[in-house]
């Protein structure tokens, strides 16, 4: 969720935020493509979450300080290169991506109706940010009755602190887990 080029490319204007960063420190992206190989190997349905807006920011929460700066920085427009997952990630011809417009992958997508026809019951989660999309899916799922499993070794927060603290939260409601002990069993 949310590896898009915006947020976790070098020259993504979020890449400054600490972001890119943990990113590259933690190999995340590295963890994440392993993920995305062994799930296709084993033919785990894959779905991709993006975060942005429509050129003329129609969708942009006003109040949002997650999202304060985007339409006044011309960040997070969808259909441009900010908002295409990374090209490490890049989806499989069939590959659903659902795009969002608030930190819930679930609100106003038709994310759970794809789940449920793709015959989903335990969602294995994996992005960029831990203490915002991660936790705001896992938590969601857990009350729509899905079993979460959150990759911890591949999501990052901005900081070391907000990383430890999400999973701590995540641990309440799903298991908090690494690639390997999740998909390679």
């Amino acid at each position: 969720m949310d590896f898009i080029n915006e947020i976790v490319h070098p020259e993504g204007k979020y890449a400054a935020d600490g972001y890119v960063e943990q990113v590259a420190r933690r190999g995340v992206l590295d963890r994440a493509v392993e993920a995305l190989a062994l799930a296709r190997a084993k033919g785990v349905p894959v779905v991709h979450v993006v975060v942005g807006f429509s050129p003329h920011y129609a969708e942009w929460p006003v109040r949002s300080p997650v999202f304060r700066e985007a339409k006044d920085g011309g960040r997070l427009v969808l259909g441009t290169w900010a908002t295409r997952v990374h090209d490490a990630l890049a989806p499989a011809p069939g590959e659903p991506v659902v795009a969002k417009h608030r930190v819930s992958p679930f609100l106003g997508t038709d994310l759970e109706q794809l789940l449920r026809g793709l015959g989903c019951d335990t969602l294995l989660l994996a992005g960029v940010t831990t203490d915002l999309v991660v936790l705001s899916a896992a938590r969601e799922a857990h009350d729509r009755d899905y079993e979460v499993e959150v990759l911890a070794d591949a999501t990052a927060a901005r900081d070391d602190a907000r990383h430890a603290a999400a999973l701590t939260v995540l641990a309440a409601t799903a298991t908090v887990t690494t690639v390997a002990e999740a998909l390679e069993g």
